[in-house]
This record gives structure tokens, C-alpha cells and sequence, in this order.
């Protein structure tokens, strides 16, 4: 019984050291970045920081996991966090992610407590412009427009949050479900495109 214990200790100790390490760890990166932040922020993995000229500011509680067994619905893919120069990330208090990938060409404004699933990704840019011609040589004319995700939303996993959209206070976005339109506050809101299926008053 004792060897089986200690087996089990020595194959956990990888993520045992990681969970340990990694909050100091990316607690420095982003001081090294000018990022502010609140109180009890924990980031217990591997997270890809590209913080260009952009500014970040994280509110208390934030929880961020990444990849590696720590969330299973997040099939071991790694948190990603680029903002471009200029642009603008805000997370507000209590907020809770799981290899989440953000790319924030403008803004993109997360409000208090809210929960977000395995693996949603969030942008506010096309990342490259429409006119294939143009794409094949520039990204000059790609469109962007700021996102917000207001308070006590939860946004279920495999979701695809797009440019310009605003998520009201309080909704549920369905799992696999792609926001290019804003929903409203108080409503569960599923499918590709992602549309109000009932209201939560």
C-alpha cells in the first residue's frame, strides 16, 4: 500500500511542482509587463504572454488555468494572452478561465464574476481583411471592435467570442457556440451563430 502511495506521488510530482511554481512564476512575467493587478491572482501553469505595447488590468480572485491535465475539458491546450500595442484587456474581481485564448487588437473588457469555459476563444479583430487580394500581401483594412463580457456572465466551453460583441449581464452562452452578435442580460443564448433560445427572468 505504501509503494502504490508513493507511486502515485512520484507520477504526480510534474504537476504537483507546477502548480506550486507557475503562480510566482507568471505573477513576475506580468509585473515585468506593467500589468496591474489585484489580490490572489492564481495562474498555476504555462500561459503565452504576448503583451506588445498593450495594457492589462486584472481585478482580485482571478483564476486562470492552462492545458496539462489541470482542467480535462480543456484538452491540454495552453492558455494564449496577445495584445497588440494600443489595445486594452480589463478583467474584473472573481473571474475564472480555462485555456483561454485572447487576442486584443483594440478592447475586449471582462466584468466581475464571471466563468469562463475550457478552450473559448475571444477576439476582437478578423485578423486579417476580407479583400483576398489585400490578404495576400497585408492585413491593412482588417476590422475590429471592442468586446465586453459583462458582469456574473458564464460562457460555456468551445465557444467563440467574435469583434463587437457585447454579452449582458447574467447570461449563459451555450458550449461550441460562435458570438458574432451582441445578447442581451438574463438569457441562456446557444448555436453557430449564437441566438437567445430563452430568458432566464
Amino acid at each position: 500500500m505504501m509503494l502504490k502511495q508513493f507511486l502515485i506521488k512520484l507520477f504526480n510530482l510534474p504537476t504537483t511542482l507546477r502548480i506550486k511554481l507557475y503562480p510566482r512564476i507568471n505573477r513576475m512575467i506580468l509585473k515585468s509587463h506593467g500589468v496591474v493587478f489585484g489580490k490572489n491572482i492564481q495562474i498555476p501553469s504555462k500561459v503565452l504572454w504576448l503583451i506588445r505595447g498593450g495594457r492589462i488590468t486584472i481585478g482580485d480572485n482571478f483564476y486562470l488555468s492552462s492545458g496539462n491535465g489541470v482542467n480535462p475539458i480543456a484538452s491540454n491546450l495552453q492558455a494564449d494572452v496577445y495584445v497588440e500595442p494600443g489595445a486594452a484587456l480589463t478583467i474584473g474581481n472573481n473571474v475564472g478561465m480555462s485555456s483561454t485564448r485572447l487576442w486584443i487588437h483594440e478592447s475586449v473588457r471582462i466584468g466581475n464574476n464571471v466563468k469562463i469555459g475550457g478552450c473559448v476563444l475571444i477576439t476582437d479583430t478578423d485578423a486579417h481583411p476580407m479583400d483576398y487580394v489585400v490578404r495576400r500581401s497585408s492585413n491593412e483594412g482588417t476590422k475590429s471592435a471592442p468586446v465586453v463580457i459583462e458582469d456574473d456572465v458564464w460562457v460555456g466551453a468551445h465557444c467563440i467570442i467574435l469583434k463587437g460583441v457585447t454579452i449582458g449581464a447574467r447570461s449563459i452562452i451555450g458550449a461550441g457556440s460562435v458570438v458574432t452578435n451582441s445578447i442581451p442580460v438574463d438569457c441562456v443564448a446557444a448555436g453557430n451563430p449564437c441566438r437567445v433560445i430563452k430568458s432566464l427572468n
